[in-house]
């Protein structure tokens, strides 16, 4: 039995270097040029204290993709809520959230249909919610999005693009109320400022001045 950990590897001869990461769903991806398998296990080797502690980190972060099969709870506003599926005879399938618990009700096993309920839920509590704090903190800051978005990704909890529109990640519903002012306070300086300069966090510090404390909350957390 091979000792290595299981791993992907995406080959791009563009690149010069090898990279490791972890996906989505925590698997080990490697990209790298074109090289030998060898190289590629005396890789492996050298960094497994690395690769050890990286899927510890993901295994402590909360609001990860859920598995269906087994006990399950979903995050919102920052607490976590135990999430029952309960077979039922109605053909429709459903979510309900009475404020402690989280319950599907289904009649066909799907778990595709599962997470379109799940992320359905998200997207509206995010339109529900965000928009009048944006136009709160619009006010305060002095400025003016263009429009406000929303769509699930992978990546990026906010962005501001070069004519001032915000898109937010629906899947900032499962922050705590906190975190979630400081992604609508970060995408809003963006609008004066269209970087990550001294300049920008300054402008941040001045609305939020413990923003450090919701970035470290936010790594906690996965999309």
């Amino acid at each position: 039995m091979s000792l290595l950990p299981h791993y992907i590897h995406i080959v791009n001869p563009k690149l010069k270097h090898i990279y490791l990461t972890l996906n989505d769903e925590g698997e080990l991806v490697i990209k790298s040029p074109k090289v030998s398998t060898r190289r590629i296990e005396k890789l492996l080797l050298k960094k497994s204290s690395w690769i050890s502690n990286a899927r510890k980190r993901f295994q402590a972060k909360k609001g990860k993709s859920i598995d269906f099969s087994q006990e399950s709870e979903l995050y919102f506003l920052g607490e976590s809520h135990r999430l029952v599926l309960y077979p039922y005879d109605k053909q429709r399938t459903k979510l309900h959230f009475d404020g402690d618990i989280f319950t599907l009700y289904y009649s066909h096993y799907d778990e595709n249909t599962f997470q379109k309920h799940i992320d359905t839920f998200y997207k509206n509590e995010a339109k529900k919610y965000i928009p009048e704090h944006v136009e709160k903190w619009a006010e305060t800051m002095g400025v003016k999005p263009k429009a406000i978005g929303f769509r699930k990704t992978k990546r990026q909890w906010g962005s501001c693009s070069a004519n001032n529109t915000l898109s937010f990640n629906t899947m900032m519903m499962k922050l705590p109320l906190d975190v979630i002012q400081y992604i609508i306070v970060h995408e809003l300086a963006h609008i004066t400022h269209k970087h990550h300069q001294k300049a920008f966090w300054q402008c941040v510090a001045m609305y939020l001045p413990e923003y450090k404390k919701q970035i470290h909350i936010l790594k906690n957390f996965t999309t």
